[in-house]
């Protein structure tokens, strides 16, 4: 955890940075807003700004904004009203923490916004079989590909190399390759000097140079540009990168994880990925399984997600009944180890009795998980053979109202209805419908043109109703 102090360091704030370095947090300090943009802007990173409440925190968070640089920010202060509190929230702030502190809420804090409940939880031998080898090579200085399907866990196998590695206490910087958009990501990725291009008011120092030391994860790396492909393999192969508008390389020492939800051998026959930067990303293939290709693994994720969500709403934790654990044994979970997440999520607010029963496991759309799809039960067949005379019916509704549009039009209702469904979240959506991300985000700003109100993503409590991407 890496924690960027703003105010001016009395006494009171210098103890909430003790309480925070014994929790493990490394600490930085500068007094001024200003300061701390210019900080993260040079690449020395943080997961997290404590800010003094005084300090104009709506101003702070708009020019990280403007720059890219997207750093959670909790205020703190002594002797502020409740007033002056809500003020910090409604301008940003993620929590407001008063002084002097309290340890318990400092560690909370620290717990919530670097998200370390993310352990490496496996029974089924066909995941622990890819864990094996990634002990094996976690120390090595390889490049590593992990792939599977959307959802399958590749971030916390990504995690879990570099805390395993050598260089675990150095940064661990993680880059979303198609949720930026490819005029933004070169400079993202390679940083960029003054003026540069229009808006380049400083210098940017890139996620390379900020990884510097430690590992650089790209994430969904299929989606890169072929011309920002060919500087990558720069990059990997000589150790060097050239920061837009730069003219002499600057040399970096990280370690390259990478991962695809997608057949990248398919890409380089297609011609929309490099075979030579495949050859270099792919030194150690992990190949995660899918979650019904390891059923040992669904229990034990289970109870994980029920006492997490339970502390995390503050409810008591309940035990999953028998039912309901042959119930989420029998379904396919397309989405993997993020739906089963979001799905015991919703049980646990859900969940009325002394136990977790599968009336409240739910789909997505609100339906029970009953048996789970293929189950035998008497339920399961009584509410498939309802299901099925419904669907017929909605079906044919369906069919007749497509006569008389055009095939764009379809394309545009589908798209749409698809987006809604998985609750506006881009990358499942995208996943589903069986087009890149860059092709969805394309129709999506062209609908947006034509005035059409696009699903935004949800997050929070919200977001645990639809499978995340």
């Amino acid at each position: 955890m890496r924690l960027l102090v703003v105010g001016r360091l009395s006494g009171q704030l210098a103890t909430a940075v003790k309480m925070a370095m014994a929790h493990g947090a490394k600490v930085q300090h500068v007094e001024r807003a200003d300061q701390a943009t210019e900080q993260l802007r040079r690449g020395q990173g943080a997961d997290l700004l404590m800010v003094d409440y005084r300090i104009d925190i709506a101003a702070l968070i708009a020019a990280n904004d403007a720059e890219r640089i997207h750093v959670p920010v909790v205020a703190c202060g002594v002797d502020a009203d409740a007033k002056e509190a809500a003020d910090a929230i409604r301008a940003g702030a993620k929590e407001f923490i008063p002084l002097p502190p309290e340890a318990d809420l400092i560690a909370a804090v620290l717990s919530a916004v670097a998200d370390d409940e993310r352990p490496m939880i496996s029974a089924d031998p066909a995941m622990k079989s890819v864990i094996q080898l990634a002990d094996q090579v976690a120390r090595s200085e390889a490049s590593i590909l992990i792939t599977g399907e959307s959802g399958v866990g590749k971030e916390v196998m990504a995690r879990y190399l570099h805390t395993h590695s050598r260089r675990a206490d150095k940064a661990f910087i993680s880059v979303n390759c198609a949720a930026i958009p490819d005029n933004l990501l070169e400079s993202e990725l390679f940083g960029h000097e003054k003026g540069a291009f229009t808006g380049a008011v400083a210098r940017r120092i890139g996620k390379f140079e900020e990884a510097d030391g430690g590992t650089l994860l790209l994430d969904e790396i299929s989606e890169m540009d072929a011309r920002l492909q060919a500087k990558l393999l720069r990059a990997i192969q000589e150790r060097v990168i050239d920061r837009v508008g730069g003219s002499k390389p600057v040399p970096v020492n990280i370690r390259i994880i990478a991962t695809s939800n997608r057949d990248l051998a398919k890409s380089v026959a297609e011609g929309t990925f490099r075979e030579d930067l495949l050859y270099r990303l792919n030194v150690v293939n992990l190949r995660l399984p899918s979650l019904r290709e390891r059923p040992g693994d669904i229990a034990v994720l289970a109870d994980h997600f029920v006492k997490k969500y339970a502390a995390a709403n503050g409810v008591p934790p309940r035990a999953i009944g028998a039912e309901a654990r042959r119930a989420l044994v029998g379904h396919r979970w397309p989405g993997n180890v993020r739906e089963l997440e979001n799905a015991m999520h919703r049980a646990v607010l859900l969940a009325s009795g002394s136990e977790i029963d599968v009336e409240a496991i739910r789909l997505p759309d609100g339906r029970p998980l009953l048996g789970g799809e293929g189950a035998s039960t008497p339920a399961a067949s009584t509410y498939d053979a309802g299901v099925a005379g419904q669907a017929a019916q909605v079906a044919d509704a369906v069919t007749r109202s497509f006569v008389g549009q055009t095939v764009a039009e379809m394309e545009k209702t589908l798209i749409l209805d698809t987006l809604s469904h998985c609750l506006g979240n881009r990358t499942h959506a995208a996943t589903i419908l069986g087009i890149s991300i860059r092709t969805l985000r394309n129709k999506l700003n062209e609908y947006a043109d034509q005035g059409t109100p696009i699903p935004a993503p949800q997050s929070g409590v919200a977001a645990a109703y639809g499978a995340a991407g």
